[in-house]
C-alpha cells in the first residue's frame, strides 16, 4: 500500500482525536491478565501490535471480549493462573509485545517461544535476555541475539540490583514484569527518565512500586487487583498533526485527550524551543495518567540543537520531529538518539534517505543527524516498512510543490488504524493506492 499525499491549498483544521496510547494499551491488557478480577478497558489501541499482545494472553489461558470502539474486558487470572500456549506466540511486528511478554514469561512454571515478522526478527533483544538471565530466567534467543525467544520454565527468579546501560522503557518494563515472580526486592536504574507508564499501571493495579528519582523498586509475590482503565489518546500519534498544525494549520488546531506524562512529551518541549506555540488546556487525571487537549497554532519554526536530556523523552517523535526540523529556518542537529537504529527500521537511515530524496539537505551520525531547514520538494520516498517514517512524510508533503508519494505504507496500521480517516477529516489531500 502507497499513500500518496497533496499539497495542502486550505490548510489543516479542526478538532481531532487521535487512538488510544500505544504503550499504555498493551500495559492495560498484560497487567490486566495477570490481575484479580475483571478489568473493564477503554481507549485501547485495536492496532496490529496491541492486537498481538491481546492473542498472546488469549492463547495462555485469559479471557477477554473483543474490543468494539475501544472497550473491551479481561478477566484476569492471576500472577500464576496463566497456562502454557499451545505454539508459538506471533507477535508480528511489535517490539514492546516481545520485550513485555519476555519479562512476563521468565518467571513462569512453563515455556513459551515469541516469535515474530521478518522486520522483528532483526530487531535486538540480548538487552532483555541477559538481565533475565540474570534474575535466573532460563531465556534464549538466536545466534545473533535476535528473535525468536525460547524461554524455559524455572521454579522461580531471583530480584536483582540493575542499571541500564541505555534507557529503554520496554527493558525497564519486562524486568518489572518478571520482578513480580521473584524472590525478594528488585531496583532497577534508568541513565535517564524513560516513560513510566508500566510503574503508573502497576500503582493502580494495587501493586506497590517505590519510585526515588531514576531509580524503581518492588517486591515480588504481590497481587494485583482489578481496575477499570481509561487508555488516553496516542501523544506519538498526535505529534504528527501538531506537526502539521504548525507547518500547514489555517487556523488553531485542537487534539483531544492526549495524554500528556511527563516522559512523553519530551516533543512538545522541543517544538516549543523551536518556536511553536502549543497550549494545554483542559488539563485533568485520568487513572493516574496526565491528560489534555492540545491547542496548536501556525508557528514559525527555527533550528535548534536538540538537548540530549530531551531525546529519550522523544525518542519516538524523532521521525515527525524531522519533518519539523526541514520546515525550520537554520540547522537542526539531534544526537544521543542511536536508539533509532534499532526501531522497526532503522529510522536515523529512513529519515536521511527520504528527506534528501525531497530536496532537503541532512548530514547523518551514528547517534542522529543534522537537518538544514529548505524548501521540500514533490518526488517518492520509501517509508521502509516503517509506520513512523510512512506517517511522517506524509506530513512533510503538506508544504511540499507537488505530490508526495511515500511507499509501503501497510505498517501504519500497527498504531493508527484510522489514519487515513483522521487525515482526510482535518482537512489532507490523501490517497491509498496498491
Amino acid at each position: 500500500m502507497h499513500f500518496r499525499v497533496s499539497p495542502s491549498r486550505r490548510g489543516v483544521r479542526g478538532s481531532i482525536r487521535v487512538p488510544g496510547d500505544k504503550s499504555i494499551s498493551h500495559r492495560a491488557l498484560i497487567l490486566a491478565a495477570i490481575a484479580v478480577g475483571s478489568t473493564r478497558i477503554r481507549g485501547l489501541l485495536e492496532g496490529d501490535d496491541v492486537l498481538a499482545t491481546l492473542r498472546a494472553i488469549q492463547a495462555m489461558g485469559v479471557t477477554a471480549t473483543s474490543p468494539c470502539d475501544g472497550k473491551m474486558t479481561v478477566e484476569g487470572v492471576g500472577l500464576r493462573g496463566l497456562k502454557a500456549p499451545r505454539e508459538a506466540l506471533d507477535l508480528g511486528n511489535s517490539g514492546t509485545a516481545m520485550r513485555l511478554l519476555a519479562g512476563l514469561l521468565a518467571g513462569q512454571s512453563f515455556g513459551a517461544e515469541l516469535v515474530g515478522d521478518e522486520s522483528l526478527s532483526t530487531r535486538p533483544m540480548l538487552r532483555v535476555a541477559q538481565p533475565l538471565q540474570r534474575m535466573g530466567a532460563l531465556v534464549k534467543t538466536a545466534s545473533g541475539g535476535t528473535p525468536p525467544i525460547v524461554i524455559q520454565p524455572v521454579a522461580g527468579l531471583r530480584a536483582i540490583e540493575y542499571r541500564l546501560p541505555i534507557a529503554s522503557a520496554q527493558v525497564k518494563s519486562a524486568l518489572l514484569l518478571a520482578a513480580l515472580y521473584a524472590k525478594g526486592r528488585t531496583c532497577i536504574e534508568e541513565p535517564s527518565p524513560t516513560r513510566d507508564h508500566t510503574e503508573r499501571m502497576l500503582e493502580g493495579f494495587g501493586y506497590a512500586c517505590e519510585r526515588t528519582g531514576n531509580r524503581i523498586c518492588l517486591s515480588g509475590g504481590g497481587k494485583l487487583h482489578a481496575s477499570d482503565v481509561d487508555i488516553p489518546a496516542d501523544v506519538s500519534s498526535a505529534a504528527f498533526f501538531v506537526v502539521a498544525a504548525l507547518l500547514a494549520g489555517s487556523e488553531q488546531m485542537c487534539m483531544r485527550h492526549v495524554g500528556t506524562n511527563p516522559t512523553r512529551t519530551g516533543l512538545l518541549e522541543i517544538l516549543r524551543r523551536m518556536g511553536a506555540r502549543i497550549e494545554e488546556q483542559n488539563r485533568r487525571t485520568i487513572c493516574g495518567e496526565p491528560v489534555a487537549d492540545l491547542m496548536v497554532t501556525p508557528s514559525t519554526l527555527h533550528g535548534i540543537e536538540v538537548p540530549t536530556a530531551l531525546v529519550p523523552l522523544a525518542i519516538d517523535e524523532i521521525p515527525i520531529l524531522c519533518v519539523a526540523a526541514a520546515h525550520a529556518s537554520g540547522r537542526s542537529v539531534i544526537r544521543g538518539a542511536e536508539e533509532l537504529r534499532h526501531k522497526e527500521s532503522d529510522r536515523i537511515v529512513a529519515m536521511v534517505t527520504g528527506l534528501r530524496k525531497l530536496g532537503i539537505a541532512v548530514e547523518e551520525y551514528a547517534d542522529g543527524l543534522a537537518i538544514q531547514g529548505g524548501h521540500i520538494g514533490a518526488g517518492t520516498v520509501d517509508s521502509f516498512a516503517d509506520h513512523r517514517v510512512a506517517m511522517a512524510f506524509c506530513m512533510a508533503a503538506l508544504t511540499a510543490d507537488g505530490p508526495v508519494t511515500i511507499r509501503d505504507c501497510d505498517n501504519v496500521s500497527t498504531s493508527f488504524p484510522n489514519f487515513l480517516e483522521v487525515a482526510r477529516s482535518a482537512g489532507m489531500g490523501i490517497d491509498a493506492r496498491e
